[in-house]
């Protein structure tokens, strides 16, 4: 990326919508509901042969005091301290308002590069607002149209040049995830291999019920309140990605929605929410399922961490507002026990307890995390497992069912992140689930893999017989004469 670009407007003027055409994908919310967005939202732009990160803001509006609007425009006034460039949207049709010009004024005083917008300016509905923007006195506005894709050339003709001025910076990736294994392979993986970097930063998503603490935790990993916080259930609706040094670890969190159960989503903007919140997770490494101490481990706890188990990323289950309780030791015991009863799919994953006001815990939190990425890129040598299985099918051997007896012949790693494995074995269709989670448990106890996901495929060495699929016929007693 070579500069920061911060779109800044009043409520309803399409900067989300133009987010997500630079971006290249429906990340932001959008409807036409004011104050959808509420957070900082960054996003890896490219316009033609441009690539920068653009900030989606929350709307702009005449309010300094503590309440959530309030709230929402000091947030948007720091992203504008922090972008190198602001792009002042307007709206064409409605033109300039009394709003526009004053936060126009706060634009010139706080930012040194203000790039005039006006969108939803298709056609001859645009016109009176386009002139009217010559009055904000910030340069040639640029007419645009989000929705249809209209002005991106002539945005990307001003922005050229001041991409030039700025040095380059590395792109942010998705993290690497299902890492091939060579079949036989004798080695293991080397810890420095996947240790985080700067531009491989680890990539961490906290998921959890509404009002469980999730932007209230980062907030106190970055040491500033970057994300909006308050008493009120449901203020994050984005996925917000930030990045930071925790500890000297990189990192990148993704802050996501609450998610409730679907049957208690009637608001569409939720919905949408907790869609977000999902896709984060596919963009993370480790997930940290965020609970409250008062009312653990509901039916939608269970849900959230059964589905990170399901998409295959490493899983810590951390405790919040561990300074409200009274009886901690008592209470410590109650959760562990709670946690291998309704969690056996996650059995060994570390369970912490935290305080994301106070700050208490974190450190342990930090370990947790950076103990449950170490076992997601564990691979084992092929020899090992195999002296391994044949012990565990000695003590307890596969089940004969219809009377064939299914023989396990050798077991080898083909993925890690989360690890893979394959056993090649007789009649793999007729292998009951029982035995497999048998073998899935044996590995994470011999292998010192708790709590990570495992996945483990049966394959029969039948399909490498080159003449399983060839029909053989028998040769006519006649064809001698006839060929004769």
């Amino acid at each position: 990326m070579t500069f920061t670009l911060a779109i800044v407007g009043r409520p309803n003027v399409g900067k989300s919508t133009l987010f997500n055409r630079l971006v290249g994908r429906k990340l932001a919310l959008v409807d036409n509901q004011p104050g959808v967005t509420r957070d900082l939202r960054e996003g890896d732009a490219k316009l033609f042969d441009l690539r920068f990160t653009v900030i989606d803001t929350a709307g702009l509006e005449e309010v300094t005091d503590d309440s959530l609007q309030g709230r929402m425009r000091r947030l948007t006034e720091r992203a504008v301290d922090m972008a190198d460039v602001c792009l002042f949207l307007i709206d064409g049709r409605a033109g300039v308002t009394t709003t526009d010009k004053v936060f126009a004024d706060i634009l010139r005083k706080k930012s040194a590069k203000v790039i005039l917008g006006v969108n939803k300016a298709e056609g001859s509905a645009g016109d009176a607002g386009a002139l009217e923007a010559w009055s904000l006195g910030l340069g040639d506005p640029i007419r645009l149209s989000a929705e249809h894709g209209e002005g991106m050339d002539d945005l990307y003709r001003v922005l050229r040049p001041i991409g030039e001025g700025f040095a380059p910076r590395a792109e942010a990736d998705a993290p690497v995830v299902d890492v091939d294994v060579p079949e036989d392979s004798e080695e293991e993986a080397d810890p420095k291999a996947h240790a985080p970097t700067d531009a491989k930063p680890l990539q961490i998503a906290v998921i959890g019920r509404p009002n469980a603490g999730k932007s209230t935790l980062i907030n106190t990993i970055l040491g500033e309140d970057r994300l909006l916080t308050g008493p009120e259930a449901g203020i994050t609706r984005d996925a917000i990605s930030v990045r930071t040094v925790w500890q000297g670890t990189p990192m990148r969190i993704f802050d996501t929605a609450g998610m409730r159960k679907k049957a208690r989503i009637e608001d569409r903007l939720e919905k949408m929410s907790v869609s977000d919140g999902i896709r984060a997770v596919r963009f993370a490494e480790v997930v940290v399922v965020l609970l409250d101490a008062g009312i653990p481990f509901e039916v939608q706890d269970l849900r959230i961490a059964d589905f990170a188990e399901t998409e295959g990323r490493a899983v810590v289950v951390a405790v919040n507002k561990w300074d409200l309780e009274a009886e901690k030791q008592q209470k410590l015991a109650s959760l562990k026990e709670m946690f291998d009863r309704l969690l056996p799919q996650l059995r060994g994953a570390p369970l912490v307890t935290v305080s994301a006001k106070t700050g208490r815990g974190l450190d342990r939190l930090h370990d947790a995390i950076r103990v449950a990425h170490d076992v997601w890129n564990r691979r084992v040598p092929t020899a090992r497992l195999n002296t391994w299985l044949g012990a565990m099918t000695e003590a307890h051997p596969p089940p004969a069912p219809g009377g064939r007896r299914i023989k396990l012949r050798y077991m080898t790693q083909v993925k890690t992140r989360p690890p893979g494995f394959v056993a090649m074995c007789s009649h793999p269709e007729d292998m009951p689930e029982s035995y497999r989670r048998y073998l899935v448990n044996g590995l994470r106890d011999h292998f010192a893999m708790p709590g990570t996901p495992i996945r483990l495929t049966f394959r029969g060495q039948g399909e490498k017989n080159p003449f399983k699929d060839r029909k053989f016929r028998t040769p006519s007693r006649l064809r001698k004469h006839k060929e004769g």
